[in-house]
């Protein structure tokens, strides 16, 4: 048998549950016709880079696939002819990755550099040491003249 690493994007508009049964229908498609799903992911609602179908994000699942070409072919025609579907693609590899793939390193690797580098959140900044807050300052001299507004009383 060959190896395959197959992608999809579902539509933005179903829930994860949802994705996570039309990921479990492509799986069985592919044990139906002898082959097995080495691993599957699901990489989560991802912004697209251009809409498809009205869509500006999709849920993405990768698939590695130990399967003959026949099964493959037969869950793309599954992929196809499923309304939720987006996108999809498959590739035929020489060898199937261990471990997580290269979008779930940078998942978890972001998440360690956001604790590394001690984000706040956007309401947690602090001002600036150089500059005093506004309003609380007396008009020094080269400052311009406060503008008045027209109709406002004086």
């Amino acid at each position: 048998m060959s190896f395959y690493e197959s992608v999809f994007i579902a539509r933005q508009d179903i829930s994860a549950a949802q994705v996570e049964a039309l990921a479990d229908g492509f799986a069985q498609v592919i044990q139906d016709n002898g082959g097995k799903v080495a691993k599957r992911e699901y990489w989560g609602l991802r912004n697209l880079a251009y809409r498809i179908k009205k869509n500006r994000k999709g849920h993405y699942v990768l698939f590695n696939l130990d399967a003959p070409p026949a099964a493959v072919n037969e869950m793309e025609r599954t992929m196809r002819i499923n309304e939720d579907v987006v996108r999809y693609l498959t590739v035929r590899v020489e060898a199937l990755e261990e471990g997580p793939s290269a979008m779930m390193q940078a998942r978890a690797r972001g998440d360690d550099r956001d604790r590394e580098r001690g984000r706040r959140g956007f309401g947690d900044r602090e001002p600036r040491g150089d500059r005093e807050p506004r309003g609380d300052r007396e008009p020094r001299a080269g400052d311009a003249p406060p503008r008045e507004r027209e109709g406002a009383p004086s």
